[in-house]
């Protein structure tokens, strides 16, 4: 099958291109002397440029036809990176205007991860020119990522292929094995930022990101930052700056880019059509880390519904296309009606699972009202994420809560009885942390907790005190609450981590937001914090006491 533009071709030009799939080219040469006169004839012939994508063993698997100017290079996502990052593949191609590589021929060569990027000029009479070919680089220094090399014609090319491509990938290996483990199966990840926010704003929130990653098990490689006039509909950042992110992420050997801002579904396809590399975006990171972490039915279902509702409309047909390279796939046939299965299956789920949770809610339901008629006082732990909630439930209710180090460690709610003197109870839940620029559509992964905290009598808000960026956490939870109309619930604001502080400076800041300090690691501070629940949660006894 040829590719590309067979408009106008006789019988007899596609047949004489269809016979160059027979042919092989030796391992140790770029391109024989015959097959390269062989092209440049018939691209004078037809007056289009004639490309090849042949493999290392010297197999052509494409054909393709240009017009006079460029040729369209076929989705290559079939052929996998090797551990070099290199794909198995070169391209050669013909010039009609005896012209050198181009910006978008040396573009691709990188984006693509080719071998080399081969051009032999047309000369007089169809015989082939000078042969211009460039190969990508390691990273170095002068932050060149391409090689482009001459010959003054195919017969003066000395080049021995098999062994320069050794070479090649070995110090591309080497080169890579500097920065990243190559027996580390994890995802390997570029942080990316375009925002029009302060220098410090976005830091502190790829900074979060980066945490998310973590907690990801993704390993970060490396963080880029652009900070536009104008935000760019297509690609997010500007398209020089996309292919210069993309080119850096697969010198570096990433398999993942991840963009702190919220990708619309056109930006996800027009990015992922640069690269081979996965391109997700915040709220799909997150999405991930709340399924890892989600272990009851509740969560479970919440979930995968909010991971549907995102993938829905971010489904399409994948093509890759790469500058001049544009085409992608076509709006009808097989794929198309592949696309729509998948769409109607997704829908399918998606009613299903609605219907479960609705069942599910009415259970939670139920056992809330039982809590509410025995007339136990309700007090929600909340919070940012990674402020040690399950750690003060833990602490107070000797009870044995998952905690890690991790955002989100806690996804599913806990609800524990905590005791007081005089054969009097509270109920304490856990719930999932907050975090700064949730999206909307992500709230419904948290339904089970915010029916929790509606019944609540009593908020406990904890913030991690010791974290430098503590008061915009307590504004982006207190946001939230105001949000999901919550704010109407007493609250009762809690510095943890104060161990990590200077005393004089827990005693300021508490002054100061008029908070509580604990340590939830240290039992022994909790005397202040649970003479408050108890004057908060029976305030009738205390007057009655009192008198």
């Amino acid at each position: 099958m040829i590719h590309g533009n067979l408009t106008g071709l006789k019988t007899s030009q596609v047949k004489a291109l269809e016979r160059i799939y027979r042919r092989r080219i030796p391992a140790s040469q770029i391109v024989t002397g015959e097959l390269a006169r062989y092209l440049t004839e018939i691209s004078q012939e037809i007056r289009r440029q004639v490309g090849l994508i042949i493999d290392r063993s010297g197999a052509v698997k494409y054909v393709i036809v240009g017009d006079d100017r460029e040729i369209v290079i076929p989705d290559l996502s079939d052929f996998a990176l090797g551990r070099s990052g290199l794909r198995g593949l070169r391209c050669v191609h013909t010039h009609l205007q005896r012209d050198p590589l181009s910006t978008d021929d040396l573009t691709d060569l990188a984006l693509l991860r080719l071998d080399l990027m081969v051009a032999i000029e047309v000369g007089e009479q169809g015989l082939p020119g000078e042969v211009h070919y460039g190969h990508i680089l390691p990273p170095n220094r002068s932050g060149k990522s391409v090689e482009v090399l001459k010959a003054s014609s195919i017969y003066e090319l000395d080049l021995d292929l098999a062994s320069f491509l050794r070479a090649l990938e070995r110090e591309l290996e080497m080169k890579m094995a500097e920065t990243v483990d190559l027996s580390d199966t994890r995802e390997k990840a570029i942080l990316i930022s375009v925002s029009q926010d302060s220098r410090r704003e976005t830091e502190d929130s790829l900074d979060e990101l980066e945490e998310l990653a973590r907690t990801a098990d993704v390993v970060v490689l490396d963080r880029f930052v652009q900070r536009p006039r104008r935000i760019n509909p297509k690609y997010l950042m500007g398209e020089g700056k996309a292919r210069e992110v993309v080119i850096s992420a697969l010198q570096q050997g990433a398999t993942l880019l991840i963009f702190d801002q919220d990708l619309a579904p056109s930006q996800v396809r027009s990015i992922a059509a640069l690269t081979d590399l996965k391109v997700i975006d915040r709220s799909q990171l997150i999405l991930d880390i709340f399924a890892r972490r989600a272990h009851t039915r509740d969560g479970k279902v919440q979930v995968e519904l909010a991971q549907l509702k995102y993938i829905l409309p971010r489904l399409s047909g994948r093509g890759i296309a790469l500058s001049r390279l544009m085409g992608g796939i076509g709006g009808r046939g097989p794929g198309e009606t592949k696309l729509e299965i998948d769409r109607r299956r997704i829908r399918d789920r998606i009613n299903r699972l609605e219907r479960e949770l609705k069942s599910l809610s009415r259970g939670r339901l139920q056992r809330r009202s039982r809590r509410a008629k025995a007339g136990v006082p309700i007090v929600s732990i909340v919070g940012y994420t990674n402020a040690g909630k399950s750690t003060l439930l833990n602490a107070l209710t000797q009870s044995e809560v998952l905690t890690e180090n991790l955002l989100f460690a806690t996804l599913d709610t806990a609800t524990r009885r905590l005791r007081f003197p005089q054969e009097r109870e509270v109920i304490i839940t856990d719930t999932v942390g907050f975090i700064r620029k949730l999206p909307p559509s992500l709230l419904g992964a948290f339904k089970a907790t915010l029916e929790e905290m509606e019944d609540a009598d009593l908020l406990l808000h904890v913030v991690d005190a010791s974290n430098p960026r503590f008061e915009e956490q307590v504004s982006a939870v207190e946001r939230i609450l105001l949000d999901l109309d919550l704010d109407r619930i007493p609250r009762l604001l809690i510095f943890n981590k104060v161990d990590l502080l200077p005393a004089d400076e827990v005693a300021a800041l508490c002054r100061r937001f008029e908070a509580l300090p604990i340590s939830a690691m240290d039992r022994n501070s909790f005397e202040p914090l649970l003479e408050v629940l108890e004057k908060r949660c029976w305030p009738d006894s205390q007057r009655d006491n009192g008198s």
